[in-house]
């Protein structure tokens, strides 16, 4: 209880600490919102109307009062009206967090279902063609980017094999089977480096525990390979596995954002792109606050099942 008590407080914390840093840092940077908003085809905007603008929005107000308000609307779970089309940042986040996570958990899925069972082959067939053919093949895949992969899927299997829709989104409710393919490539795109990684992680913990005593003995007396593999081997060689699964899908909440701009999901990536470049300073700050919460979450939910 002590240790949970400890690391919920220190995720309370940090979510406090990424909260301040990018309030301050979006709005130490160069460009005024109201000027932007008020803009149109490059021609500067009615200086009247611009101050009028910025007080009506709060903007001219002291960077630390602006704080101070953010702070008791974040307390209240209210994360602000968004500076553009005036619609709440909350409302606008719990439309658009399901489609990413939607993406991230299929990619992961992917990615498990590669990674684990071709990392666990490779060890036990150690120095095997398929063990440095796997191995090589993971580090190449390390080497490239994702918005490069997300790009070729698209030119191979989209453009030049029309096997798949380039891109766009589909509800569920309205078409199981297009949306399902309109997710494929943007989930291979994601999980593409989550299955490197869970390889070698997966190799290389297998190859510890094989070589442990408790194997030997299992294998002495004359268990079957599945069982040995599946009782001694995986049930203590997935630990940290598990442990860098869960770094890397709080990580991929991140990284998700150019998947999602390559394919056109309409995810987090759209209103993030478009609140930065119109210095829509509560939809950046929500938003990346929410990511932030969502990565110390993951962490915690990862580091109380080791600890169990």
């Amino acid at each position: 209880m002590r240790y949970l008590v400890r690391r919920v407080s220190l995720a309370l914390l940090l979510v406090w600490v990424v909260a301040t840093i990018v309030f301050m840092a979006i709005h130490l940077v160069p460009g005024d919102p109201a000027e932007l908003l008020l803009s149109s085809g490059g021609s500067a905007a009615d200086p009247v109307a611009v101050a009028e603008l910025r007080e009506r929005l709060g903007l001219n107000r002291p960077l630390l009062a602006q704080y101070g308000t953010f702070l008791a609307g974040l307390a209240r779970g209210d994360l602000g009206t968004s500076l553009v089309d005036d619609y709440p940042v909350l409302d606008e986040i719990g439309l658009r967090l399901p489609r990413t996570l939607e993406l991230i958990a299929a990619g992961t899925v992917l990615a498990i279902l590669i990674g684990v069972p071709a990392g666990t082959w490779a060890a036990l067939n150690r120095g095997s063609k398929f063990d440095r053919a796997a191995s090589a093949t993971a580090a190449f895949v390390l080497a490239i980017p994702v918005f490069v992969v997300g790009t070729l899927l698209v030119l191979l299997l989209a453009q030049t094999l029309r096997w798949m829709p380039a891109g766009g989104y589909v509800p569920f409710a309205r078409s199981p089977g297009q949306h399902l393919l309109l997710l494929t490539l943007p989930a291979i795109a994601i999980a593409k480096g989550l299955s490197a990684v869970l390889f070698r992680m997966t190799r290389t913990s297998v190859l510890d525990v094989v070589a442990q005593d408790h194997v030997r003995t299992a294998r002495a007396k004359g268990l079957g390979p599945s069982r040995v593999v599946l009782k001694h081997i995986l049930r203590n060689a997935l630990s940290p596995v598990l442990t860098v699964l869960g770094l890397h899908m709080g990580a991929l909440l991140g990284g998700t954002v150019l998947v999602e701009y390559v394919f056109n999901w309409p995810g987090l990536s759209s209103p993030l792109l478009c609140a930065v470049e119109s210095r829509d300073y509560p939809m950046v700050v929500g938003i990346v606050l929410v990511v932030s919460a969502l990565f110390l979450l993951i962490n915690l939910f990862t580091d109380l099942s080791r600890a169990a």
